[in-house]
């Protein structure tokens, strides 16, 4: 009953936001639940004057509730599937991922850009756009206005991808015979799942090809979450070490150390032993909607905590940031599917 006291009308908050979000983004699959989200949470925000009665709940949806989203996105991922395309996209995800990691490391060095939404940016440019930074956010302690910025920038070039990358692979001269080097492309070069899809379905609408191009995209799109993984791990020690160095303490890996990560390998194989003994892909399918929720409801809830009007007085460079990964990874994957020929 004190967690309710404590918690429940923060949630019941969020959970208002995040429901029609949610229908809003199946609706607007271009711009997605999760945007939306995030968008009312910091409009509605501005009108809340007192948020005593909600800040807790609010609090915990953006922090346990997100890792809770990260966990169940394992289930629906089947290591063996993954692993297969994976041998063919492989070099081109490692590429393109070290690309965006570089890109944004330099830029904040360059540009003086906070780390932490550097690294937001370039993880979520290179990985799977909200997912990632949902997964990385809680690693390196992120703040609801970094979350936020991040994510908006994330959108911003998903949109744009959405809408130009289908007309670009024309212009390029992908094969339109066959879905599968398009749908390489659109699981590499766009951020998130809903952008990947949007752009993979208007290719196979523009050239007739069934769902030959969205069901590679979206098999190269898990395998790029699957860096997910690797990625919190080092971040979580990198940054303990920074927070332990300037007075010589040691880094206690039980503090730091991202255990929802382990869940959500957990469920990944799960999944994949479920699979291996005849049980259908799909019956995990329910699990995998409920983990795409949680993130929107963790959205409302650091959409809540958010200051608009600081979050645009500093968009500048965080957009630069984007636009500068977005077309490191865009470009990288071009020249290797090229070389690799793949198109």
């Amino acid at each position: 009953m004190d967690f309710v006291r404590k918690n429940g009308y923060g949630i019941m908050l969020c959970f208002a936001i995040a429901a029609p979000a949610w229908f809003l983004g199946k609706m607007f699959p271009i711009v997605g639940g999760a945007v939306i989200a995030i968008l009312a949470g910091m409009l509605l925000t501005i009108f809340l004057k007192d948020k005593s009665k909600v800040d807790s709940g609010i609090k915990f949806t953006s922090k346990k509730v997100l890792q809770w989203a990260v966990i169940l996105l394992g289930f629906g991922m089947d290591l063996n599937v993954v692993l297969q395309t994976g041998r063919q996209s492989l070099p081109i995800i490692i590429c393109t991922i070290s690309v965006s990691l570089l890109v944004a490391y330099a830029l904040h060095k360059t540009m003086r850009i906070p780390s932490k939404i550097s690294m937001l940016i370039g993880v979520g440019s290179s990985i799977c756009g909200g997912s990632a930074i949902a997964a990385t956010a809680p690693v390196i302690d992120a703040d609801e206005e970094e979350v936020a910025q991040a994510i908006s920038v994330i959108f911003f070039f998903n949109v744009v991808a959405a809408l130009v990358f289908p007309a670009l692979g024309q212009m390029i001269g992908f094969n339109i015979a066959s879905g599968e080097p398009f749908g390489i492309f659109a699981g590499t070069a766009v951020n998130d799942t809903s952008s990947v899809t949007a752009t993979a379905a208007t290719w196979d609408s523009m050239w007739n090809l069934g769902s030959a191009t969205l069901d590679k995209a979206v098999t190269v799109k898990l395998t790029r979450t699957l860096a997910i993984i690797p990625i919190t791990l080092i971040l979580a020690t990198t940054y303990a070490r920074k927070e332990k160095e300037g007075y010589g303490g040691k880094v206690d890996m039980k503090q730091i150390f991202p255990f929802f990560i382990l869940f959500f390998i957990a469920a990944s194989v799960i999944t994949t032993v479920a699979v291996s003994y005849g049980v259908s892909a799909s019956t995990f399918g329910p699990v995998k909607e409920l983990s795409k929720f949680f993130i929107i409801l963790a959205m409302a809830a650091i959409g809540l905590n958010t200051n608009i009007v600081k979050l645009i007085k500093n968009g500048g460079k965080p957009i630069l940031l984007g636009a500068s990964c977005w077309a490191g990874i865009t470009g990288v994957c071009l020249v290797l599917q090229s070389a690799l020929e793949l198109m």
